[in-house]
């Protein structure tokens, strides 16, 4: 997924940004609120990671105007503040969740599978249609019970169709989800060769990757009991 860092300590937007993009995730890092605020204006992200004391605003504000402007994406806020009063009023500004400084990778990882999950309408992190099963916190994927393995990139192209059913993707958004800003631009058929790739893998099983020309691709899944749904049980 895509996802946004707002945080001014070195070591730490390192170590987060190189922790989420290993499960990749594509993460665009940012250490001044201002940057922060053109960034959210002006582009979408699935999530947002917030820490609430930069150098040149509190991070406060930009949740609350985000939140004024209506903007629903899930925030996390992560701070050094730990009093039960300062999670309170975070909260109450429209904060998804609250972890507190020092945190452990884990736990960051977790909460983050936990708001992606629940902004893209899933009650845990396995998406079934028919026999297709998607695993977000083992990262694995089972076809008919069976393990199924995909390349990091096509894994990650898969869960974006998985997480928005029936949704006519562009390639902009495609592109924006898998590679982000913050590498080098991917070559202009970098989309259709990775969609390539995946429809050949995932012959037999149902899914089926549309193109609508002009428009970009649209997933759509075998019919059944279930589909669609999140799965708990194992296969």
């Amino acid at each position: 997924m895509r996802l946004l860092l707002i945080e001014d300590t070195q070591d730490i937007g390192e170590a987060v940004c190189i922790r989420l993009r290993q499960l990749g995730h594509a993460v665009e890092w940012v250490d001044r609120g201002a940057d922060a605020m053109s960034q959210l204006q002006h582009e979408r992200f699935d999530l947002v990671i917030l820490d609430l004391m930069l150098p040149d605003m509190d991070g406060a504000q930009i949740l609350a105007t985000r939140r004024e402007a209506g903007d629903s994406t899930p925030f996390l806020v992560v701070t050094a503040r730990s009093r039960i009063d300062d999670r309170v009023d975070v909260l109450d500004l429209g904060a998804d969740d609250y972890l507190v400084k020092p945190f452990d990778l884990r736990e960051l990882e977790a909460r983050v599978r936990v708001l992606l999950r629940r902004g893209a309408g899933q009650a845990d992190n396995r998406i079934r249609h028919g026999e297709l099963i998607f695993d977000r916190s083992a990262n694995q994927i089972f076809l008919n019970g069976t393990p199924f393995d995909l390349p990091n990139r096509e894994f990650r192209l898969l869960e974006i169709f998985l997480s928005r059913p029936g949704q006519v993707l562009s390639k902009d958004i495609l592109t924006d989800h898998l590679f982000g800003l913050s590498i080098d631009s991917p070559s202009p058929n970098a989309i259709e060769v990775y969609v390539g790739r995946l429809r050949r893998r995932l012959e037999g099983s149902g899914v089926e990757i549309r193109t609508l020309r002009g428009r970009g691709y649209v997933a759509e899944f075998p019919k059944g009991d279930g589909d669609g749904d999140a799965d708990g049980d194992a296969p």
